[in-house]
């Protein structure tokens, strides 16, 4: 197959068309927020509490249709790092490290603002993940001032966050566990993983097998959406040398059926169902509370500390190489756009705050609060330093 014939990774479609995907989020949190306040509000949160099969619909959204978005990442996660941009060690070095400051500085931040309320340092995780659907939808709405390297490192970088949101899920955000449940996951996840070694590449098979799990996964306390990312684990990926991207496997059959519905019905709907705050409650007590405070101050000073910071040193201390054709001042608005957590951020809210519905809605105004301002100003950043790199 020629190279002008094979289609790109969903990965590296998204570098193209995360514009349309970033927006629609942006327009689906923003009617919630709008029918939140209107006289349709009541309606909307008697839906969102309705039951259905044992669950409401809040909870079908935020435990089963997120699981399809978590089994993108994962699909996502295993190619990057077995066949593409996270491949080596030092492809992997400078986003790594910017990850995991990335995640430390905004959660530090947070446990110093609410280091003396006991009940809500449980929320330390919201801030410490980015949302890659909005960061990229505002580096794509720059055009050329920002150069492809950037969007190929913030890209690696948001990789590695899912990576370390999905591990914090699992180990910080888990109910009591089932041992019977989390038996009959692991039974599904030998099988699954015995398939792949047996040379199985049938999708309807791993699919199959993938709801069963995400029933155990669900029953057993972990929650619901790591599914998603243990099926993914599992998902065969063919690679060979000298082709490196092999689109006929099922990994990569999957990867692209999955993004446009991820990207244009399952965030969406996680946007509008859960980004909708009253805000006829919001006063200015409540934007001074530890946790409103804790998440936007994570968000915005967390997050830019942690990455530009740690970006900084790993460059001066020749650990690796800054990214081609960037200047200090874009890669400090890249920075900046890692401050934009709305989608992972208001997840770990709801599973950190889970039945307090003050605090809910306090990660929910910390969440836009943080979010809006890194937008506005890593925007801002990079307009003023790619205007500078162009008259240079």
């Amino acid at each position: 197959m020629s190279l002008a014939l094979r289609p790109r990774s969903a990965l590296r479609s998204l570098l193209h068309n995360e514009a349309s995907g970033g927006l629609v989020l942006m327009a689906s949190a923003a009617l919630a927020l709008i029918v939140a306040n209107s006289p349709l509000a009541p309606g909307y949160f008697a839906v969102l509490q309705t039951y259905v099969g044992g669950l409401s619909i809040l909870h079908w959204v935020n435990d089963a249709l997120m699981a399809v978005f978590f089994l993108l990442v994962g699909l996502e996660i295993k190619r990057e790092v077995l066949d593409g941009r996270l491949r080596t060690w030092p492809d992997r070095i400078l986003p790594g490290v910017a990850a995991l400051g990335g995640m430390a500085g905004p959660a530090l931040v947070y446990v110093a603002v609410n280091w003396s309320s006991p009940d809500t340092l449980r929320g330390w995780a919201i801030p410490a993940a980015t949302d890659i659907a909005f960061a990229l939808g505002v580096l794509a709405l720059l055009g050329s001032r920002v150069p492809v390297s950037l969007k190929i490192f913030l890209t690696a970088l948001a990789i590695v966050d899912d990576l370390g949101a999905v591990l914090i899920i699992a180990a910080f955000y888990t109910a009591e566990v089932s041992l019977g449940m989390l038996g009959g996951a692991a039974l599904v996840m030998a099988l699954l993983i015995g398939l792949n070694r047996a040379g199985v590449t049938s999708l309807p098979v791993y699919l199959a097998l993938g709801v069963v799990l995400w029933f155990f996964v669900l029953k057993s306390g972990v929650h619901a959406t790591v599914a998603g990312v243990l099926l993914a684990m599992t998902i065969p990926l063919r690679t060979s040398p000298g082709r490196p991207e092999d689109v006929t496997s099922p990994l990569h059959k999957l990867e692209h059926g999955l993004h446009p519905w991820s990207a244009f019905l399952v965030l969406p709907i996680f946007g509008f169902a859960n980004a909708g705050v009253p805000l006829s409650g919001v006063t200015g007590k409540m934007l001074l509370d530890p946790v409103t405070l804790g998440v936007a101050l994570g968000l915005f000073l967390g997050k830019q500390i942690g990455v530009f910071g740690l970006v900084v040193a790993t460059v001066k201390l020749g650990f690796a190489q800054k990214p081609s054709h960037a200047n200090w001042g874009q890669i400090y608005g890249v920075s900046l756009l890692c401050g934009i957590g709305f989608t992972m951020s208001l997840f770990i809210g709801l599973l950190a705050f889970a039945g307090s519905p003050e605090l809910e809605a306090e990660t929910k105004i910390g969440v836009l609060a943080g979010t809006l301002v890194c937008m506005a100003l890593g925007t801002v950043v990079l307009l003023l330093s790619g205007r500078s790199t162009k008259t240079a």
